[in-house]
This record gives structure tokens, C-alpha cells and sequence, in this order.
């Protein structure tokens, strides 16, 4: 199995656990990525001052996993800094992340299917995989289409289950 750091951003604490998930589940490496400035609205209108910097040498890993959030059909200003910033050091990127577009509408304008595109098309030469958890997955049906609903559902223990789960070891099994 490649060599293996777990890289994150998360505001809410969604992509938190689920990076912590995938770092328990392939018993590597974890770090989080810390904006200077860390405003909500900043930073979904693409506005930063960068990282502060981490601690892991990212040219002794195979591969990095980058977990972070979707903000408005946004591949948001921590994660596409961290790219930009290490690219070179890296042979393998994986971004995942949990997020509020549902399968259901991955294709519209802000759904996570796009974001994919928009990644790739931000870093052609790195062949980037994409891969998105839905936390509408966590919710009972009849909430799945309710935007506020949604917004405060947290991923945990108690919600990591169902087809969640079964989505999240089809890429682990993948990843192994």
C-alpha cells in the first residue's frame, strides 16, 4: 500500500471525522490544513492569505488524501492553495469530501460533480480523484431535500451508518 497522509480542512466538523475515518481505517498519517485567516465568507469568495504550515515533509508520501468541504459549488480557497503549494511534492492527490450536494444533484451548479470538473480542470497534470459522501446520506428521507436541515446535520458516531458506510468502504476498499 502506497505511503499515506491524510490532509483536511474543515469548518463544521463533517470532514474532520470523515478524515479521521480515513486515516483510522488505512492506519496512516493526519494533518490538518489552517488557514491564516479562517472567515467563513472570505474564504468561499476565494479570498486568503494562505496556509499556516504544516508539519509533514509531504515528498516522503505516496500519495495524500485531501478531505475537505464544498462551499457553493466551490473548491474552496484552503484546499486549492494546498495544491497549488505542493503539488510538486506529491505523485498521487485524492480529494473527498462530505458535503451538502446529494447524488440526486451532483450535476446541478453546485454540486459536487461539477466541483470535481472545476478541480480537474484547476490541475490537469495531477489526474486529481474525486470523491464525494454526500451528508445528505445521513438523513432520514424526508429531510434529505430540506437546505437548513442539511446545514446542521453532523457527521458521527451515530450517523455512520447506512448507505454512508457502505459508500465509504467501497473507497476504502478501493484505496487499499
Amino acid at each position: 500500500m502506497p505511503k499515506t497522509l491524510v490532509t483536511f480542512y474543515s469548518n463544521t466538523g463533517n470532514n474532520r471525522f470523515l478524515a479521521g475515518e480515513i486515516a483510522k481505517r488505512l492506519n496512516c498519517e493526519i494533518e490538518e490544513i489552517v488557514p491564516v485567516i479562517n472567515v467563513h465568507l472570505l474564504l468561499l469568495s476565494g479570498i486568503g492569505l494562505g496556509n499556516k504550515a504544516i508539519k509533514k515533509d509531504l515528498s516522503a508520501y505516496d500519495r495524500v488524501i485531501l478531505v475537505g468541504p464544498v462551499w457553493m459549488g466551490s473548491f474552496i480557497y484552503p484546499l486549492r492553495k494546498f495544491i497549488s503549494k505542493h503539488r510538486n511534492e506529491v505523485k498521487q492527490w485524492l480529494f473527498v469530501t462530505c458535503c451538502g450536494s446529494s447524488y440526486k444533484l451532483k450535476k446541478d451548479k453546485y454540486g459536487h460533480e461539477m466541483v470535481s470538473r472545476k478541480i480537474r480542470d484547476m490541475f490537469p497534470d495531477l489526474n486529481i480523484k474525486c470523491t464525494a459522501l454526500p451528508i445528505t446520506m445521513t438523513m432520514p428521507d424526508d429531510l434529505q431535500d430540506d437546505p437548513k436541515a442539511m446545514m446542521e446535520t453532523r457527521l458521527s458516531e451515530a450517523n455512520f451508518n447506512g448507505l454512508f458506510r457502505e459508500k465509504f468502504n467501497a473507497l476504502m476498499t478501493e484505496l487499499v
